[in-house]
């Protein structure tokens, strides 16, 4: 932070900040949020979100990343993302980690972190489920970082852990008719030796989802924002979001101030970077839509009409067909409606199906 002006700006400009930032205008092939990576949650949700920016996941790697959820990655940006997102220090290891099957085991910090990324790399040493890949991690780390499960008669590595250690275990996360399958990445690298880069990651977090404070970077991040205090990047400017403080990198200054108007309609499926903003109050004002959209389990796309959310859609195949069901949160223009005929079929092709039929609820 280096003492620049405050920038007062509206609801309404930060949304068209982020609609620009995020590539919506399909401009390039390579969308520069790939920085934080694209989450694939439900699987198959990431084609569908990378071509809604006009890109598509070749060359890309699946592993477990931000919050220990499946993104696709760059493979070439893998070691550094690692680096990155290693915990800056004991107190932050835990508090990524803590949960009541493995509060005691979560003290532990780093080195829990550490001992399970070895148990990968010397377990996981050719495809194999990920029932089978918990086991035998589960088997190779200290008892206190498992717990008892009575329904299937063992200890198992505490899930959280388990996720979260993958990429620094340089395991990557495919599937095969349905279930999850674990294997080495082709280009293994070594697990970290302590952070770095993580003002980096946190600056993309500022880029793409903010302005933005420090509790919501946090949780892009799965920890508490005391943790991340030391890893704070300098060359923010503040910015008051309708009187609210938050913080931008001082290089997207000038963008935020001018981003320009997009009628561009796009369909982002669950999970799309633009919908993990932790502001969601801002994304969607209404808190009945909010909970209609963000939901713990099965919860719909959003339907993007310029700048804001106007509606949920879901997606069924049906033979070669992929069958699009917009709900609107209100009446839908006719230049949205036709708008949203092209998407269900960029939806379809990124599915790998042949048509894409569009139905409005």
């Amino acid at each position: 932070m280096n003492g620049t002006a405050r920038i007062d700006v509206s609801r309404e400009q930060v949304l068209r900040y982020r609609v620009a930032a995020h590539g919506f205008d399909r401009a390039s092939s390579a969308p520069e949020v790939l920085a934080l990576g694209v989450q694939d949650t439900p699987y198959g949700s990431a084609p569908v979100a990378l071509a809604a920016r006009g890109a598509s996941s070749a060359g890309l790697e699946r592993v477990w990343s931000l919050r220990g959820a499946p993104h696709l990655h760059r493979r070439a940006e893998l070691a550094t993302l690692a680096r990155a997102l290693w915990p800056l220090d004991d107190a932050d290891a835990t508090a990524r980690i803590s949960t009541s099957v493995i509060k005691e085991g979560a003290k532990l910090g780093l080195a829990a972190y550490r001992v399970t990324a070895e148990a990968f790399r010397r377990t996981v040493v050719e495809p194999m489920g990920k029932g089978a890949a918990s086991t035998a991690v589960s088997a190779a780390v200290p008892e206190s970082l498992t717990f008892w499960c009575a329904a299937c008669g063992a200890r198992h590595i505490s899930g959280l852990l388990f996720q979260q250690a993958g990429l620094f275990g340089s395991v990557r996360v495919g599937t095969d008719r349905g279930k999850t399958v674990l294997s080495p990445l082709g280009s293994p690298f070594p697990v970290p030796d302590a952070a770095a880069g993580t003002g980096d990651l946190i600056g993309a977090c500022l880029r793409f989802l903010g302005p933005a404070g420090r509790a919501e970077v946090a949780a892009s991040l799965g920890t508490r924002p005391t943790a991340i205090r030391s890893a704070w990047p300098d060359g923010l400017v503040e910015v008051a979001v309708d009187g609210v403080p938050a913080w931008l990198p001082e290089s997207e200054a000038d963008a935020l101030r001018g981003a320009p108007r997009t009628d561009a309609v796009r369909l982002l499926p669950p999970g799309d970077p633009y919908l993990q903003a932790r502001d969601r109050s801002l994304l969607l004002p209404e808190r009945a839509r909010q909970k209609e959209l963000w939901r713990a389990v099965g919860g719909p796309g959003a339907v993007l009409a310029g700048s804001e959310i106007v509606g949920t859609w879901r997606v069924r195949a049906s033979g070669r067909r992929a069958e699009v069901t917009v709900t609107g949160f209100g009446a839908l223009s006719a230049a949205v409606r036709r708008a949203l005929e092209a998407e269900a079929q960029t939806v379809a092709g990124a599915r790998g199906a042949e048509e894409g039929l569009l139905r409005f609820a």
